[in-house]
This record gives structure tokens, sequence and C-alpha cells, in this order.
């Protein structure tokens, strides 16, 4: 099978249930494993994150979408001549991926139309349904439902070490400026690591919020997961908080509680890596329970 992958968390999946082989185009975003960067890659974005800074990604994002132009551009000539049996794209978020009507209108002259499989996640089930959903197209059932069940496993056992313990009121934000709150299965995740979101709603998107809101909801833990952006970008960009009336008095930054995360990695993509995700949140709200030591993927700000 032919499969082009859109999305960086379903093109994890792909590679997870053995087809990485099977892959002969992916978008601009995808980049684990390791092994699948190679590829050709048929998306382009109007706004290149690794040279502009926060502020101005978001003016970006919002003129384009203003103006109707879109934020990615699909290489017709190259996906075509990639010969794809199966698209995998989102219906999810319009700023994330590139969405199945762009997809619909670049494959529109081909004469065998490949199939188009449109995942649209807002919590962990639907993730591990997306999951299952992408072995059924690929002919990988078994292998999908032996995934699921190891996650489902991994869940569990988070879940046990953090029973009994005392939740830790949490603020997670998915963008520095203007701020953003994470949503859609981040709630979740912080639940399942033993912690309360003070700021977003599980299965709910992301939404613009007030630094007042952050102040009032005193949380106890807040890490800084901005959508697309590593460590070292968020650590580079941090001032735009810890500048802000306040910040020292948020008990996060009192108790030296404040974290930066691969937000890529692990929180803002739809795929198996966000149960390393909860993995790594009761790591940073319960280190006791977890050997007392820092995360991998997450640094101390």
């Amino acid at each position: 099978m032919r499969i082009c992958s859109l999305l960086p968390g379903a093109t994890e999946v792909v590679a997870a249930l053995g087809l990485s082989d099977d892959l002969v185009a992916i978008s601009h975003e995808c980049d684990y494993p390791p092994e699948i960067r190679p590829k050709p890659v048929v998306i382009k974005s109007a706004v290149d994150p690794r040279r502009t800074s926060s502020p101005a990604i978001d003016r970006q994002v919002r003129e384009a979408m203003q103006n109707g132009n879109g934020l990615y551009r699909i290489d017709e000539s190259l996906l075509n001549s990639m010969r794809p049996d199966l698209i995998i794209t989102q219906s999810l978020c319009d700023v994330c991926a590139v969405t199945p009507t762009e997809v619909q209108r670049a494959i529109a002259g081909l004469a065998q139309k490949p199939r188009i499989l449109s995942l649209d996640p807002t919590n962990l089930e639907g993730v591990l349904h997306d999951i299952e959903a992408i072995g059924s197209a690929t002919g990988r059932d078994e292998q999908a439902r032996h995934l699921v069940q190891s996650l489902r496993d991994r869940i569990a056992g988070v879940q046990a070490l953090v029973q009994g313990a005392p939740p830790r009121r949490t603020a997670c934000i998915e963008w520095l400026e203007p701020l953003y709150c994470a949503g859609h299965w981040v709630p979740e995740m912080v639940t399942l690591a033993g912690g309360v979101d003070r700021l977003a709603t599980a299965g709910a998107p992301s939404v613009r919020i007030t630094w007042e809101q952050v102040v009032d909801a005193a949380p106890d833990v807040l890490v800084l997961m901005p959508c697309g952006f590593s460590i070292d970008r968020t650590c580079s960009e941090s001032d735009l908080l810890t500048s802000r009336p306040g910040w020292n008095g948020l008990p996060a930054v009192a108790n030296n509680q404040v974290y930066a995360v691969e937000g890529a990695a692990y929180f803002n993509r739809s795929g198996p890596r966000l149960v390393d995700g909860v993995e790594l949140l009761a790591a940073l709200f319960h280190p006791s329970r977890f050997g007392n030591r820092l995360p991998e993927g997450a640094r101390r700000i």
C-alpha cells in the first residue's frame, strides 16, 4: 500500500504499525520516528515558526485565515506523482494541518482517486479509536489492537501510581503571546496524571485566555507546551510570561514548579506519544512516586 500521511500523529501510528516503508509522502511537520524524515514532503506552510516570534506567528495565522488564503499548500504535482492509495488527514483544526477539503481539491484531477481517511479526535479515547481506524484502513487491525491495548495498560499503570495522591492544581499553556490554554485531550491527560486543570475543559478546543485568569487559577504546577515548539524554543520566549505582573506571586513560581515540555512530541499531536505525555505529567506532579527525577522531555524554568 502507498500511504501519504499529512498529519504527524498519524505518521507516528503508521510507523508504529510497521508500515514506514509504505509511506510515500508526509507533511512538513512529520519528524518522528527519525527513519521517516527522508520521505518526500508534500506540504508547505505559509508560516516559518523557526524564524518568527510567537506574536508574529499568531498575527500571520489570523491574517491568512481572514483572507481565506489558508496556511498550507499541497504540492499537487509531487502528491500525484506519488500515486497514493491512502491519504490520511484531519478535520479538527484548520491551523494545525491541511484540511480534507484542500486534499480533495488537490486530487481532483486524478483518474484513480485514493481513499481519504480524515481524523478528528478531541480526547484520548478518540486518539485510540483513530489508531484502530488506521489499522483497519491499512490491513493492520491486529497490530493496531495490540498497540491500543499497550497504551491503555500504560495509562492504567500511571493511574495506579498516582492513586490517593492529592491532585495538583495545574495550568497548561499552549501559546505564550497571546495566551492560550491547552484544550482537547490535554485536560484529560492532566487528570489521568493526578492533576486538576484550572483553565481548560476536557474535550473542548484550546481557547484564548487572559493573564488574570492564569493568576486567578493559582496553579501549583505551570506547564508550558506551545504548539509545535521544542523545549529550547519555549525557553527562548519564556520572558513573555516571566515579565508579566504577578509572575512571582504564582504558587508554581514560588515552589519552583514551572516547566517547559516538548509540546510537539508529547502534547500537541494526536498520536501514541500522548501517553508518554501522561507519564511525563505524572512525574512532574508526583515526583516521589516516580523516583524524584525530572522526566525526559521536561525542563524546569
